[in-house]
Parts: C-alpha cells; sequence; structure tokens
C-alpha cells in the first residue's frame, strides 16, 4: 500500500513546533493517517454563538476574530488558524494540534460542533460553514445524538432568518446529494444538511455529516451554490483562463479556496473539494469522502477515488479524468482501472500542465514526498504518498507550482519540474462540463 502518516501541529507556549509526514508505500494505494506526539495537554473550550447570531455575526471583522479569541499563553491562536495570508478565511477545529483539544460549541454551548470556517470578504463577514458531525472527526454518533444537533440547529436558523423552511430530499442518481433544509429572507440565507438516507436503520454507516451554512443575502460562491438543489458546477469553464495571472515569470492560477484536511486521512479528497469551491460546487471533504468510502484513519483509495468520481463526476456537471499513472519507471494510461493504457511520453507530461494551468483548471497530482527538494523545504523527516495540487509553472525556470490542503503558508510552493516528473505517482483533472 501506499499511504502517509501527517502529524498535527503541537502548540505550546512557545508556538508551533513541528509537522511530518511518516510513510510506507505501494503504488495502489493513496493514504494519509495521523500519529501523535507526547506533549502536555491543553483542554479549551470556545462558544461560537457570536458567529451564528444575526445581524450582529454581519459586523464581524477579522480584527474582531483575533480580538475576541486570543489566549496570552500561547503565542499561536490555539482557537483558530488563518488559511489564507488575506485573512478571509478562518477554521476553528476541535483539535488544532496533537496536545490540544478545544471543546467548540454553538447555542449557548448546547451543540457541540466539530469545525467551523468563517469566510470574510473585503474585510466584512460573508458567512460560515459548520460541520455539526463528520465521521472522519467524531467517530461514531448515536441516532438520537445526530436527530438532536440536526433539530436544534434548524430551528435556531429559522429563528434567525425569520422564515420557513425549504424541504431537501436527496437522490444521488438525480444529481441532490444530500437531505435537509434551506432558508432564504431579506436577514440572509442558511441549509443544513446531512447525506441521503441518513434515517435508514438498516445501515449503521448512514450517519456521515450534517453541515450548515449561513450567510449574508448577497454572498456568493459556494453559499449561493448551497442554495441550489443539485451539487453542479456554476462557474463556466470558458471563464476560467481570468484566473490566470502572471507574476516574475510564473504562469499560475489565482482564487483556489484552501482547505485544511486536519490530522485526517483525507489529502486527496481535501484537494478535491478545493477544486469544487473553485468551480463553484458547495460540497466539502466530508461529503466526498462519503463518497469516495474514505478511511479517515487510512485515508482514501486513489483507484476508488478514481472510479467514483469518473462514475458521479457527471452528477456534478464535472468531468473527471486520469491523465497519467506511473508504473515500471515510466508514466501510462490507466485504462479501466488498469495500468495497461499506452506509455504518455515527458514531453506529453509537460504539455497537460502546460495547456490545463493556461485554461485555468488546477491539476491533482499524487506524488511521493521526501524524495526531491522543494521550495520552501518541508520537514526532512517527511515522506510517503500524498496528494497536491499543481496550480501554475515557469518555463525559464523550469519548475512548477502546487500546493498542500494544510492551510495558510502552503499557497505557492515551487519544485524543478524534471524532479516533479521524477516524483508523480498520478496526474489528473476535472472540470466543469458548461463552457
Amino acid at each position: 500500500m501506499y499511504h502517509s502518516r501527517a502529524n498535527q501541529t503541537d502548540i505550546n507556549q512557545n508556538g508551533i513546533l513541528c509537522r511530518c509526514m511518516r510513510t510506507s508505500i505501494n503504488i495502489l494505494f493513496i493514504l494519509c493517517l495521523t500519529i501523535s506526539v507526547n506533549a502536555k495537554q491543553h483542554l479549551l473550550s470556545a462558544n461560537l454563538d457570536s458567529l451564528v447570531n444575526l445581524p450582529s455575526a454581519y459586523e464581524i471583522t477579522p480584527e474582531d476574530l483575533e480580538k475576541k479569541f486570543i489566549n496570552e499563553q500561547f503565542s499561536t491562536n490555539p482557537y483558530f488558524q488563518w488559511l489564507s495570508e488575506l485573512k478571509d478565511r478562518a477554521i476553528f477545529k476541535r483539535s488544532p494540534a496533537a496536545n490540544i483539544t478545544v471543546n467548540l460549541t454553538i447555542l449557548d454551548g448546547k451543540i457541540p460542533i466539530e469545525e467551523l470556517v468563517v469566510d470574510f470578504d473585503k474585510g466584512k463577514f460573508l458567512g460560515v460553514t459548520i460541520s455539526l458531525f463528520n465521521r472522519g472527526d467524531g467517530g461514531e454518533i448515536s441516532d438520537a445524538e445526530f436527530a438532536r444537533r440536526f433539530i436544534e440547529t434548524g430551528k435556531h436558523l429559522g429563528k434567525q432568518l425569520e422564515a420557513r423552511p425549504r424541504k431537501r430530499k436527496g437522490n444521488i442518481r438525480k444529481g441532490i446529494m444530500t437531505d435537509g433544509y434551506t432558508w432564504s429572507s431579506p436577514r440572509g440565507k442558511a441549509v443544513i444538511l446531512c447525506n441521503p438516507d441518513v434515517g435508514d436503520h438498516n445501515n449503521p454507516k448512514a450517519k456521515e455529516f450534517i453541515r450548515m451554512r449561513l450567510a449574508r443575502k448577497d454572498a456568493k460562491g459556494i453559499y449561493e451554490a448551497a442554495l441550489k438543489e443539485r451539487s453542479q458546477a456554476t462557474v463556466r469553464k470558458s471563464k476560467l483562463a481570468a484566473n490566470v495571472k502572471e507574476n516574475d515569470g510564473y504562469v499560475s492560477i489565482s482564487g483556489l479556496p484552501m482547505v485544511d484536511q486536519g490530522n485526517k486521512g483525507y489529502c486527496v479528497v481535501a484537494s478535491a473539494q478545493r477544486l469544487f469551491e473553485y468551480y463553484g460546487i458547495a460540497c466539502d471533504m466530508h461529503q466526498l469522502a462519503q463518497l469516495a468510502q474514505s478511511d479517515p484513519d487510512k485515508g482514501t483509495n486513489s483507484l476508488y477515488i478514481n472510479e467514483q468520481l469518473g462514475r458521479i463526476d457527471y452528477l456534478f456537471k464535472t468531468r473527471f479524468k486520469c491523465l497519467a499513472v506511473s508504473h515500471q519507471g515510466t508514466m501510462v494510461e490507466l485504462k479501466d482501472d488498469k495500468y495497461v493504457g499506452k506509455e504518455i511520453p515527458r514531453r506529453s507530461y509537460d504539455k497537460f500542465i502546460i495547456t490545463n494551468i493556461e485554461k485555468g483548471i488546477p491539476l491533482l497530482w499524487s506524488m511521493q514526498l521526501g524524495i526531491k527538494p522543494e521550495t520552501p523545504k518541508i520537514n526532512p523527516q517527511t515522506s510517503g504518498g500524498h496528494m497536491r495540487i499543481i496550480h501554475g509553472y515557469n518555463k525559464v525556470k523550469n519548475e512548477i507550482v502546487f500546493t498542500d490542503s494544510w492551510g495558510a503558508g502552503h499557497n505557492f510552493k515551487t519544485m524543478d519540474a524534471d524532479d516533479a516528473y521524477d516524483v508523480t505517482q498520478g496526474l489528473y483533472v476535472m472540470t466543469p462540463t458548461t463552457n
């Protein structure tokens, strides 16, 4: 098997200590696992009602967030992390580090949550996405507790928006990927969703996730897309080239949202979520993990992701394609989930990258960590299978530009193009079908 095991970052009074990955390798799977580091444990609490109570939430700025959630014992904020240097997206996690647990709650402490992402636009509150439950972080949950979180949060949204909900019944065959309710009023818009058929008591694994979003009335992107019944691309393929920028010889795609996979083995589905958000599809890594049958402790089988996304991509109005995979020291096509396709020469591999980047289409890149140098440098202990996103290149310097789904500071990295080719295990694209 081909997997990696990623540490959470330890935080103490001296700040961030380390992030590393250890692995064993096999070409059939990309798996990301977590190991823990012995450190002094800290238990904190954070009530996040200020981010879900209207209209006061709309007045919150990035500066307000930093002032409200601060702990002087730590040099690095233990409650939330910025996912971008622009401070337009922040994430609160129950386990932000191996030595820290934060009891995150909403509704006067009555509802525990796993994760909250807050977005800002031009310094103003845009919206929040909250994981009320997901199997990757929360493990198992009783039927009663699952229903309680769903119902109580739904009641809260109805009161805040002063509107009646519209019911959504999932039907994956028709492209309706979730059960739940939506609200829209002059006060804003919101959704609360879970995976379809969650009431099927004959399926003990049916309870996969509960996700809610709350946003300003004029919020676009994933917040607007979340109200749509079908989870499909809202960005036209012909518009993507406008995202391509050139600076100092680097041609790269701007506007690629950042997420943080945390300590879960979700490098594949986290990368896929970023592409989905880039295309205006309101589907997160927890929902994709359900579709791909990802194991949060073991990771995602890359061949299964290839099969599953190939089967369901049309539901999102996208097309998923494997461009190349490594086999016996060379690049070949993956045909019928077997390494039997024709050999792909190096010039074709380079053309795949350049052509797609110039169209504004990022590439999913499965590769082996720790074998070749990269900028900025990674921990020398880091090794193993991983998925990244290639989103740029520099012909003069013979470099590719890539990003990891690890949060802020991992947006723009480079590697020699020859080295990148040597460590590649697979190259994939997912594109909107609507021109």
